[in-house]
């Protein structure tokens, strides 16, 4: 199966630090590829780098056969890439559509003119309500998105990233914070997504048991660079990986 992203020997130092260092990888278009480590491996980094909100110090990135390594966030997020935070990210005093339709509009080509009929944006609307009926928020259409429970500002936050129909999400901790409980309506949901047959899904994840029952493959990443890259089965059965990561760090990490 093609690769839909690559970073080919990708590094970021910030002085003497080396936050990333040469990591190359592939994603292949329409799996579910997880990346894990323990704090400080550079996983976020190594997001940052993907979606452009660092430059690397050397190295690419290639997205759909595309160099983009010195491409804007912008740029990157119209070549149909989309990324979530390990903090929600959204505007605490609108409703859940109006973050969505916000979103919706913000790429449609027509965006924010002012003095413009409230009924051209009628087929934002209809955009914006079919993407919170797919996250599962219909009935808190009109909820202010500061009054949602954590695990609903993870689906809405999800929804806002849906809006843009982007090909690539990746997705930064996706359950962080949230009750054990909620959890498994959110993989469910990141599941049903997948499923929909034209996404890839990049996520970092620090609970085990969701990564090897989600993931298609996994990278490993330890002090910058990777440890380690294959299936779960893969992963969880390599010794380095156990000795140095899995046992020691993750005290839930199970074996499916």
């Amino acid at each position: 199966m093609a690769a839909i992203l690559e970073t080919q020997h990708l590094r970021k130092e910030f002085g003497g630090l080396v936050a990333v260092a040469d990591v190359s990888l592939n994603v292949e278009r329409g799996t579910i590829h997880s990346i894990i480590g323990p704090n400080g491996a550079g996983k976020t980094t190594l997001f940052n780098l993907i979606t452009g909100r660092y430059q690397p110090t050397s190295g690419h990135v290639i997205f759909n056969g595309q160099d983009i390594s010195r491409l804007s966030v912008h740029r990157r997020a119209h070549l149909k890439m989309g990324r979530s935070f390990q903090i929600t990210n959204l505007f605490p005093n609108l409703t859940a559509l109006e973050n969505v339709r916000l979103a919706v509009q913000a790429t449609g080509g027509g965006s924010f003119r002012l003095w413009q009929r409230a009924d051209s944006f009628k087929h934002y609307l209809d955009r914006a309500h079919a993407v919170i009926e797919m996250v599962g928020l219909k009935d808190q259409t009109l909820t202010l998105a500061a009054n949602l429970p954590h695990g609903g500002k993870r689906k809405l936050e999800l929804a806002i990233l849906l809006a843009a129909d982007p090909e690539l999400l990746l997705l930064d901790e996706p359950t962080a914070g949230m009750a054990t409980e909620q959890v498994p309506e959110l993989i469910d949901l990141i599941r049903s997504v997948h499923g929909r047959g034209n996404k890839t899904i990049v996520l970092v994840e620090h609970n085990m048991n969701v990564v090897m029952n989600i993931s298609d493959s996994i990278t490993v990443m330890h002090q910058g660079a990777v440890l380690a890259n294959g299936t779960p089965s893969e992963v969880s059965a390599d010794k380095t990986v156990q000795s140095a990561y899995l046992g020691e760090l993750y005290g839930d990490f199970k074996t499916p």
